[in-house]
């Protein structure tokens, strides 16, 4: 009964490739009997966080349940698919959103960012007080405690230090295998959802409708030019907010790797790496930013490091982002 455990230490700090291997193999294996999508969501949202995580390898429920609650939002109201494997049956999550769907009358259409905020903090709220219960000690049960330590109570959970560098190294391929096992889950127990190109919504589904708050705050301090090639953008259509590690592999928005850009450099970069002097002015944009108490006040920004982008930059290399780009007008340094 592991799944109903409240709090769980390690019991090993080190683990080869081999035996992590091993553990996510069994979790998408039949013999993890999973009966709902459950462990398959907490693995994305755990990968969405890699980079949230403190110090100490630390992460709160705070952040990881708003992954786990966006991701959620997005598969059961806004693609209307089942996320249990019984016919007419409805898991608690599921039970939850649909609740809050009906009780604001929120349309099918409404993807999890376009709730108010209010609104989008009592979805994570309830989902996270109803999930914990479950779905913390599942996984910790199906690695043989080896995995996380985590503590409901104090609702935070600390990833084995082998976990998260093989989490790091391999990110890209698990995410694949987990979106991939994730939409085969979905496929076999949905009739009547949307399952059309089913894999690319699930790849898909924690993707930010839009960037303006970000933008906002970058607008503060950056005056509409263009982080690669340095042009002012005067046109307000032509502004748009990049992922300097391209969004495809981090899966995540953190102002720490969002800049500012022209159309062209961003359309021209695309899935690209920039070239890596671009990694230093990004750096120092980041310490000039810091310095400003509306940013470093930001949960993201609490978290950042220099060595964490640095981290970053070099496992997504590592991970077949190889293709480097180069604007073609070239600056001395960030203005």
């Amino acid at each position: 009964m592991s799944h109903k455990l409240q709090v769980g230490e390690m019991k090993v700090e080190y683990l080869t490739d081999k035996e992590i291997w091993g553990h996510f193999n069994y979790i998408f294996s039949p013999k993890s009997k999973n009966s709902t999508t459950y462990k398959f969501v907490l693995i994305k949202s755990i990968l969405e966080n890699l980079y949230n995580v403190n110090e100490k390898l630390e992460l709160t429920y705070d952040e990881l349940y708003t992954s786990f609650s966006k991701i959620y939002w997005n598969l059961v109201v806004h693609h209307n698919l089942n996320q249990i494997n019984m016919t007419g049956k409805k898991s608690e999550v599921q039970k939850i959103l649909l609740e809050i769907k009906e009780k604001y009358m929120v349309p099918n259409t409404f993807v999890f960012d376009k709730l108010s905020k209010e609104l989008q903090i009592e979805v994570i709220t309830k989902v996270k007080k109803k999930a914990k219960l479950n779905v913390m000690g599942a996984i910790y049960g199906d690695t043989k405690s080896t995995i996380y330590d985590f503590d409901n109570k104090r609702e935070f959970i600390k990833i084995n230090p082998s976990v998260y560098s093989f989490m790091q190294r391999f990110q890209k391929v698990l995410s694949y295998l987990t979106n991939y096992h994730l939409a085969l889950f979905l496929e076999k127990f949905n009739q009547k959802g949307d399952i059309t190109n089913l894999l690319m919504k699930v790849e898909n589904v924690s993707k930010r409708s839009s960037l303006n708050e970000f933008y906002f705050v970058l607008s503060l301090f950056y005056n509409d030019k263009c982080f690669y090639c340095g042009k002012e953008i005067k046109k307000k259509g032509s502004i748009h907010v990049d992922h300097f590690i391209p969004w495809s592999f981090v899966q995540t928005d953190q102002l720490w790797n969002l800049v500012i850009s022209c159309s062209s450099c961003n359309l021209a970069k695309n899935d690209k790496l920039a070239v890596e002097h671009f990694l230093d002015y990004l750096i120092d944009r980041n310490i000039e930013l810091t310095k400003h108490t509306i940013v470093n006040q930001r949960p993201d920004m609490k978290v950042y490091t220099e060595k964490k982008l640095i981290e970053l930059y070099i496992y997504s290399k590592e991970n077949g982002f190889t293709d480097i780009w180069t604007p073609q007008k070239k600056i001395e340094k960030y203005p």
